[in-house]
């Protein structure tokens, strides 16, 4: 039977990304934050809500017939 550690292999005051600094972390979230909170594209004001003027169009043509 094989069993399964799991190892850090680095500790968090040796990384180079700085993940570590909690000012970079700060200003990770406020950028996210920022981005999401003002982001200009809003999908449900794309969706479609119901049936257009050339449906409208079409079905009154048919019904008049």
């Amino acid at each position: 039977m094989a069993t399964i550690t799991s190892e850090q292999l680095s500790s968090p005051a040796e990384r180079r990304d700085g993940a570590g600094n909690p000012l970079t972390e700060i200003r990770d979230f406020c950028r996210q934050f920022l981005a999401r909170a003002f982001d200009p594209y809003r999908p449900e004001l794309h969706y479609m809500r119901g049936p257009g003027p050339a449906w409208r169009a079409k079905q009154t043509a048919s019904s008049q017939r």
